[in-house]
């Protein structure tokens, strides 16, 4: 699984590299990545409005580890 860290950056310029990095990766089959967004609530609901929604990816945020996100 390919794994992007966002974690001390920019809002701006995390959902830049995670939208490029996502678009990238999404052209191999059945891609899975994880996303770290240390526990940053509000950077995850914008990588949720701007990316996700957007590009119709799924995504997990699992009850072990609030500070992760697994886009598929």
């Amino acid at each position: 699984m390919s794994e992007i860290d966002l974690h001390k950056l920019s809002h701006s310029v995390a959902l830049e590299k995670l939208e490029d990095f996502l678009l990238i990766e999404s052209q191999t089959f059945g891609f899975s990545c994880k996303v770290i967004t240390g526990n940053s609530k509000k950077l995850q609901n914008k990588i949720i409005e701007n990316i996700i929604k957007k590009y119709k990816f799924n995504y997990l945020i699992p009850n072990t580890n609030l500070g992760i996100m697994i886009i598929s």
